[in-house]
């Protein structure tokens, strides 16, 4: 009837708490102007702490409030935001 009657099951392992993607810290150096088509999004350039791209000046889109000095935690390095226009509507 029960085949696991007298053995014992095979114990589950189980992960507790958050894993984390690997992330590259980097300081908020200028703020450029909002962006998005509500200004949502704040246009940033930030250097590069630590990594492969130490030193290295990003320019980056960010939500949320944001101010000189920040700590931003950056995923990747590699790609850049496009420039911000001055001068706004569509062209």
């Amino acid at each position: 009837m029960n085949e696991f009657k007298g053995k014992q099951q095979p114990e589950q392992k189980q992960t507790s708490g958050v894993s984390f993607s690997p992330a590259v810290p980097a300081r908020v150096e200028e703020i450029v102007g909002r962006t998005g088509t509500r200004g949502e999004v704040t246009q940033i350039r930030c250097k590069v702490l630590e990594g492969r791209d130490a030193n290295k000046t990003l320019r980056r889109n960010v939500r949320g409030p944001i101010q000189l000095g920040d700590i931003l935690m950056l995923r990747e390095t590699e790609f850049e935001a496009q420039k911000l226009f001055q001068g706004g509507g569509r062209k």
